[in-house]
C-alpha cells in the first residue's frame, strides 16, 4: 500500500511508505482472511463428506471416490453421479496391448457402475410405495439414434394402456452417442421425446454393445429406487415384435404368482461358453472370462421377469464382476441366487422358422399366438401389430393362409 504526498512549494509528488503499525495491521488482516477462508472450506468439505454415500475403487494404489449426492428438486430426489474414472491398472493384465480397443475400454471401466443421469422418470410407477399398481413394465433397450423404432413401439405393442383391469407401463433405457455435434443433436432428440412422452431413462455413458450389461444394472438400480413393486417386466430390444396382449394373458393366468415369486422365461440358451474368435461380435477373451462355460440364460432380445426376480438379479449383481454380454450376465446372477431360467416356446429371439418358402414369411397367422420374435424393422412391427388384431383374421392348418 502506498501513500502519495504533494508538496506545496514545487508541487512534487513522491511515495511515502505507510507507518509500521499500518503495515502490521495489513498482515494481520490478510492472515485472518486466509485462516477464515480455510476454515469455511474445511467445513464445506466436511459437510459434504457426511451428506454423501461414497463408493471407492482402487487405481494404481490410489483410492478414488465416486460420490452419490441426493439433490431434491420439486419434491423429487435426483441422484447425481460424477463420471467414473478409468482403471489404468488394467494395462498390467497379460496380453492387454494385443486386445481389440472395445475389449480394452471394457477392462478400463469394468468397475464403473454409476453414471450421471441425464433423463429420469421418477414418477413412472406412481412412486415407490405405489408401484405395485404397475402390473407389466416394458423395459426397452434403445440407442439414441433409434427414433423411428421408439415412435413405432409407442403406437403398437409398447403403448401404455389399461388391459384387463391392470396397467401396462413403458420405459426406454439409453446411454449417449459418443461425443461431438451428432451426440449433442441426439441428446436433444431424446430430451424432446422425453418432454412429449415422459418415457426415457438416459445415463451419461457411451451406448454400445459392450455396455448393455451396464445399462441393465443402471436400470435395476433405478427400479429398486422408483418402482420396486412392479409385478412383471418385459426386458427386450427395440427391434422385436412383442405380442404384449398375449403376454398379459399368460402372466394373468399364472397360478400362485403375482410377481412376488421367481419368473424368468424366454428363449433358453444352455451348454454354451465364451466365443474366443476375435472376429465375432460376441468375442470374449480369457482376460475377461477365464471359464469355458456359461450358465443357462434367456436370449437378450426379449424375456419375461417377475419383479421379485428382477430385484434378486440386482442384489446378486453387487458381488459379480461385470461381463459385457448382458444376457449371459443376468444368467450368472440368477444362478448365484440358486434360481433357473425356463424356456417358453412362444419366445423366438433367434427368429421364427417358417417351414415353406412358398408362404409369406410375415403372414400374421404365424405371429398371432407367439409372445415375441426378434429382428423386425419399424414398418414390419407397425403392420404386424395391426394385422394380428384384425377382427376378420382367420388362421387354420390349411396350406394356404388367408
Amino acid at each position: 500500500m502506498k501513500f502519495v504526498r504533494k508538496e506545496k512549494g514545487n508541487q512534487r509528488a513522491h511515495t511515502v511508505l505507510p507507518p509500521r503499525w499500518c503495515r502490521m495491521t495489513n498482515v494481520r488482516i490478510t492472515t485472518f482472511m486466509l485462516v477464515g477462508g480455510l476454515c469455511l472450506l474445511l467445513l464445506h468439505f466436511s459437510r459434504d463428506h457426511i451428506a454423501v454415500r461414497s463408493i471407492g475403487f482402487q487405481v494404481k494404489q490410489k483410492i478414488y471416490v465416486t460420490e452419490k449426492k441426493p439433490s431434491t428438486i420439486k419434491n423429487t430426489t435426483v441422484y447425481l453421479w460424477p463420471k467414473c474414472k478409468e482403471n489404468i491398472s488394467a494395462e498390467s493384465i497379460k496380453g492387454f496391448s494385443s486386445l481389440p480397443k472395445n475389449i480394452q475400454d471394457f477392462l478400463y471401466f469394468r468397475h464403473c457402475r454409476h453414471f450421471p443421469m441425464l433423463l429420469d422418470v421418477p414418477d413412472k410407477c406412481g412412486g415407490a410405495d405405489s408401484s405395485s399398481g404397475v402390473f407389466f413394465l416394458l423395459v426397452i433397450k434403445s440407442s439414441p439414434a433409434n427414433y423411428e423404432r421408439r415412435e413405432v413401439l409407442r403406437k403398437t405393442w409398447a403403448k401404455e394402456r389399461l388391459h384387463n383391469g391392470v396397467w401396462i407401463r413403458r420405459i426406454f433405457i439409453s446411454g449417449t452417442s459418443d461425443v461431438g455435434f451428432e451426440n449433442v443433436r441426439l441428446n436433444k432428440l431424446l430430451k424432446l421425446e422425453h418432454q412429449e412422452y415422459n418415457d426415457i431413462l438416459q445415463w451419461d455413458f457411451y451406448d454400445s454393445f459392450f455396455n448393455l450389461t451396464l445399462k441393465q444394472i443402471l436400470f435395476l438400480e433405478w427400479m429398486e429406487r422408483n418402482c420396486p413393486h412392479a409385478r412383471f417386466l418385459l426386458n427386450g430390444d427395440d427391434d422385436v415384435f412383442a405380442n404384449t396382449d398375449n403376454m398379459m394373458d399368460f402372466l394373468q393366468g399364472l397360478k400362485d404368482n403375482n410377481g412376488d415369486k421367481h419368473l424368468y422365461i424366454g428363449h433358453l440358451i444352455q451348454n454354451v461358453g465364451p466365443i474366443r474368435d476375435p472376429g465375432s461380435k460376441y468375442y470374449i477373451p480369457v482376460q475377461v472370462q477365464e471359464s469355458e462355460s456359461y450358465p443357462p440364460y434367456c436370449g437378450g432380445g426379449g424375456f419375461l421377469l417377475s419383479g421379485y426376480t428382477a430385484m434378486v438379479i440386482y442384489s446378486m449383481s453387487h458381488s459379480i464382476e461385470l461381463l459385457p454380454i448382458d444376457d449371459v450376465y443376468l444368467g450368472m446372477c440368477v444362478k448365484k441366487a440358486g434360481l433357473s431360467p425356463v424356456s417358453h416356446m412362444g419366445v423366438k429371439t433367434a427368429g421364427l422358422h417358417i417351414p415353406s418358402k412358398n408362404q409369406d414369411q410375415y403372414h400374421p397367422c404365424y405371429y398371432k399366438e407367439i409372445l415375441l420374435v426378434h429382428r423386425f424393422l419399424p414398418h414390419q412391427i407397425y403392420i404386424m401389430w395391426q394385422r394380428v388384431h384384425e377382427a376378420n383374421l382367420r388362421c387354420g392348418h390349411s396350406k394356404t393362409l388367408k
